[in-house]
């Protein structure tokens, strides 16, 4: 854990942008980095990224050391994505499973990222500019790998700080379609339990005391008895924390079918008759501000033919 006091200079100033100037870091890694509890200031971890720090404060963060290769810029590459909305100001992405968005451990090529970049050139200016950084220019949030579905990317640092701040203040409404292992009682409910690291494997997220709040509402949309018990759940984001509709299914008991990470796994004879291949998960609606006009903005994605095929297969 590194303890740095604040500077005079830094007084009033937010958070996040007071750690990276500190620490010379991006401030999207520094809000990651604040969002998984990985900030303390006088003992007590930070919740908020717009919270303002004082001079002669202990900021106490623990930053895992960056090889020099994740330092530098993504490369351009062509990469299969559907843009379903473009405008000067952001860009709304149709992610297919499958596709990481941006470059980390053990990817470094081949990403949402560098599929950006090759079709859209202006944000390389727009990342070094402020909207985002050199490995994620432009990306608001983001979906895991199997994950399909939407996502916001903004073409000028304007847009990018307007949309992450609504994103931080819950202003921007995620929707997703995920097919439930089991039967659920109620036709619709709220599961609001805090997610934090797991203790037993760091790369995995779980219910956790002392994790940060994180809320899910869902309504069942369908209900299946053939070939295992199962519903198909709508479900809308109240926070976002890392994982948390896959981790919020699965301490209800009730995981998302084909997610063998987080207790969803399926037998080799549901998985061939089905034709289950990945967490049946799809962020299926955007509902925001734009930064620009100020209008509101509805986009969706259906259903992607591949998860449409497998729900023929339930009744």
């Amino acid at each position: 854990m590194t303890a740095v006091e604040v500077p005079a200079v830094l007084e009033g100033e937010r958070i996040d942008k007071a750690l990276a100037l500190v620490t010379g870091r991006s401030r999207t890694e520094i809000a990651s980095l604040i969002a998984s509890g990985g900030v303390r200031v006088g003992g007590l971890p930070v919740t908020s990224r717009h919270s303002r720090v004082h001079s002669g404060a202990l900021l106490e963060f623990e930053l895992a050391e960056r090889a020099e290769e994740e330092s530098n810029p993504v490369v351009p590459e062509e990469v299969a994505f559907s843009v379903i909305y473009e405008d000067p100001e952001l860009i709304v992405v149709d992610k297919p499973a499958g596709l990481v968005v941006h470059p980390g451990a053990g990817q470094r090529t081949g990403t949402l990222a560098a599929g950006l970049l090759a079709r859209f050139p202006d944000l390389v200016v727009a990342g070094e500019a402020g909207a985002g950084d050199s490995t994620r220019p432009g990306i608001v949030h983001r979906l895991d790998k199997d994950t399909s579905g939407l996502l916001i990317v903004a073409r000028t640092p304007e847009s990018w700080r307007s949309l992450t701040d609504a994103l931080a203040l819950h202003e921007i409404t995620r929707e997703y379609l995920a097919l439930a292992i089991g039967r659920l009682e109620a036709g619709e409910g709220s599961i609001d339990a805090p997610i934090g690291r797991s203790r037993r494997d760091r790369t995995k997220m779980a219910v956790a005391v002392g994790g940060r709040p994180a809320l899910t509402h869902y309504r069942v949309a369908s209900r299946y008895r053939v070939p295992l018990d199962a519903a198909l759940l709508e479900l809308k984001l109240a926070t976002g924390r890392t994982h948390q509709i896959r981790v919020h299914l699965a301490a209800i008991g009730h995981p998302i079918a084909g997610d063998s990470r987080y207790r969803g796994g399926l037998s080799s004879s549901v998985r061939a008759e089905t034709g289950i291949r990945r967490p049946f998960l799809h962020a299926t609606r955007l509902r925001f501000v734009h930064p620009l006009t100020r209008k509101e903005m509805v986009v969706e994605s259906p259903l992607p033919p591949e998860l449409k095929d497998v729900l023929t297969h339930f009744s």
